[in-house]
């Protein structure tokens, strides 16, 4: 990893701060969604579906694929016809893909040294892989080709999950364990290093990149768009917004027969949050970019421009912080339990409780982020 300084007036004129909004925004709801207090107790916009179906939680994780997307292209559209200096890319975005890869692998072992039940698929490993391929597919393939092979991977994974049989259960299926995907994990990873909350099956499984793949790419279809400038005419932001709602009512129509599922990645997921997002990103651009208001959204722009750095920083200091040891009324626990039980649990109700222990957790990662977007600091892979 390597920590870089830039000029501020250098950061403002070449980034757009719609993007860094956007992937800000996203980034600091992820950390919200992951760290209630009580998982027994949350708000239900805050959790996940149970299986078929949508929440606003739901959304997060593909919004930000599609940032990946879209960054994509405003990091590698410049040197992409420099086709000699390809070789020296591809080596770049392999060591980024592998240090992704390894960071979502190796830090959950800082809270539990345990190698036997070592969970090999995740949210880091899926956005490293999905950023690795689609990054080197964007350097070496046109805008056509990818629109194809996007469209192709939703179609391919529909036959995948609806037609092929699953060996040694029958006829396919999309049931959280006996799913084709579900049953390739077990196979190739065994159940003691799955999502340990279900042993027989992965959220971030491996059949379910192929569809991962298409969302990160109709982020970099959009990259495309607004790289050109084509969204400084009102006639152009309607076109794509209208793109957007097209995308979210061929997945209401195709969810009849494939269902919106975010732990299957379900084609119809990747349409109905990637329609959202075409329209979430569009309006961020023409308010914020071409309006010029950005009174208030400074404090996810710093989370955008360290995106990784605060997804990290929101997962890993709840766990130090429970790491220190505290004895209450001859009782062991830690200061992260303590805090909580006595200040959040006696003051508010258990829902309450459990999201004000979620928003000190984005605040707590915040106040780094916020040192190193006011030192123009970004930490790159």
């Amino acid at each position: 990893m390597a920590l870089i300084s830039t000029p501020a007036n250098t950061a403002a004129t070449n980034r757009l701060l719609s993007l860094d909004f956007f992937r800000g925004f996203t980034v600091a709801a992820m950390i919200l969604v992951n760290n209630p207090g009580d998982w027994g107790h949350i708000y239900w916009p805050l959790e996940h579906s149970k299986w078929n179906g949508c929440t606003p939680t739901d959304l997060v994780f593909p919004f930000f694929l599609f940032m990946v997307g879209v960054s994509i292209v405003y990091a590698l559209q410049s040197k992409k016809e420099n086709t000699s200096g390809h070789t020296a890319l591809l080596l770049v975005i392999l060591r980024r893909t592998v240090i992704l890869f390894a960071l979502g692998v190796f830090l959950p072992l800082l809270s539990n040294f345990e190698f036997a039940h070592l969970r090999i698929p995740g949210v880091l490993q899926r956005i490293a892989v999905v950023y690795g391929l689609t990054a080197v597919i964007f350097l070496k393939t046109s805008a056509k080709t990818q629109a194809y092979l996007l469209v192709a991977f939703l179609i391919i994974y529909y036959v995948l999950m609806t037609i092929v049989p699953v060996p040694g259960f029958g006829p396919a299926n999309l049931e959280p364990a006996t799913n084709l995907g579900a049953w390739l994990d077990r196979t190739v990873f065994t159940e003691n290093h799955l999502w340990q909350s279900s042993k027989t099956w992965d959220p971030e499984g491996l059949l379910g990149t192929i569809p991962a793949l298409s969302t990160c790419f109709i982020g970099v279809l959009t990259g495309n768009w607004l790289k050109k400038g084509n969204l400084k005419s009102s006639h152009n932001l309607f076109a794509i917004i209208a793109t957007g709602v097209g995308m979210i009512l061929v997945a209401l129509a195709w969810d009849v027969v494939f269902p919106i599922n975010k732990s299957l990645w379900t084609s119809t997921f990747v349409l109905f949050t990637a329609g959202l997002a075409i329209i979430f990103l569009s309006l961020s651009y023409w308010f914020i970019d071409r309006k010029g208001y950005s009174k208030f959204v400074t404090p996810f722009i710093a989370f955008g421009r360290n995106a990784i750095t605060a997804y990290i920083l929101g997962g890993y200091i709840p766990m130090f912080i429970a790491m220190i040891p505290l004895t209450s009324n001859g009782h062991k626990t830690n200061l992260w339990s303590y805090t909580y039980t006595s200040f959040f649990t006696p003051n508010f109700s258990p829902e309450n409780a459990s999201l004000l222990a979620a928003i000190v957790t984005v605040i707590l990662a915040f106040i780094p982020i916020w040192f190193m977007y006011k030192k123009n600091i970004i930490v790159k892979v």
